[in-house]
């Protein structure tokens, strides 16, 4: 066991803070090396450049379920990590948003090549303090992502009132009483509080869920869809936050997660924006790189998403 690596699946719903614990581990100080695999849902990737700039491996797997057309990818890209002459001491598997973490980590006891060099260490599921009980009600995954985990990182603290943080323990060990909850702000738990700690336990797993090693045991939430839309014209700041202002106030309810990498007109520096529902932040990353095409890209998560109004507001934005 001691000579197989350890993996990571970092998983929770559409905003929930994965990206920003994920950057907390890739910079604390613990002098170890870790590959970064990143899956996303969209036509567009746009998580690979909201990573921080580290001295890890980021691979990025686009458009998708991870259980479906890209589990393949995950299988070559950890079977590819196995043959370098660089060792890791870890891997951390970024999902979507929207995946039923099983089947990813179904991965790693289903394909034998996987089997032999790797061990899952442990689900770790990060919950939004503010918005979890409202996904329960209309999002399986929610559900599904905690039911899985090993840890848990009740995060957004800072969002949500004393009883609602109350509430949302409350039914996070009604859906899963043998999880370890930490709490967090903005991600801001231990490293070796998550990395490292030999958690999963597949006898529980499958008491729980005795179809887990069954290839077709997952459903997707149809209802959900992803646009994504680029340009190489240069933003107007002002414009840009004209537009999605005023597209997060009247359709938030239905847009679950916005993310974009954006080109400003006269800005050397990227600029990161995400938002979940109508709650916005953004700002700016490591400048353009020499040579490098300034394309601004944005993806919407969410229902009833009009693409072509979408698609003409964001255009609109050009300096």
């Amino acid at each position: 066991m001691s000579d197989l690596i350890p993996v990571t699946v970092l998983t929770g719903y559409l905003g929930a803070g994965k990206t920003t614990l994920l950057n907390r581990l890739l910079t604390e100080t613990h002098g170890k090396k870790y590959a970064v695999i990143i899956n996303e849902f969209g036509e567009l990737g746009v998580d690979n450049d909201l990573v921080v700039d580290s001295d890890e491996e980021v691979f990025e797997m686009n458009n998708g379920c991870i259980c479906c057309t890209v589990r393949g990818d995950l299988i070559r890209i950890v079977n590819g990590l196995m043959k370098r002459a660089q060792k890791f001491d870890g891997i951390i598997v970024e999902t979507t948003g929207l995946a039923n973490p099983a089947p990813v980590a179904q991965t790693f006891f289903v394909d034998e090549d996987v089997k032999a060099k790797t061990r899952l260490d442990a689900i770790v599921t990060v919950v939004d303090a503010k918005h979890f009980l409202a996904r329960l009600e209309d999002s399986p995954e929610a559900a599904d992502q905690v039911a899985f985990a090993d840890v848990i990182v009740l995060n957004k603290l800072d969002l949500a009132t004393p009883e609602e943080v109350a509430a949302v323990e409350a039914k996070i060990k009604g859906i899963n009483p043998y999880a370890q909850i930490h709490h967090a702000t903005r991600g801001d738990v231990p490293v070796d509080k998550l990395l490292g700690l030999n958690a999963f336990d597949l006898n529980r797993v499958l008491a729980n869920a005795p179809d887990f090693l069954d290839e077709d045991s997952h459903t997707h939430n149809e209802h959900l869809t992803s646009v994504s839309f680029s340009t190489d014209k240069p933003l107007s700041a002002d414009k840009f936050n004209t537009w999605v202002g005023h597209i997060l106030q009247t359709q938030g309810q239905n847009i679950l997660r916005t993310k974009g990498i954006l080109s400003y007109a006269g800005e050397e520096r990227r600029f990161a924006f995400q938002a979940v529902h109508m709650i916005a932040d953004g700002d700016f990353l490591a400048p353009w790189k020499e040579g490098e095409k300034r394309t601004s890209r944005i993806v919407f998560i969410g229902r009833d998403l009009n693409r072509p109004a979408l698609r003409r507001g964001f255009e609109a934005c050009a300096a």
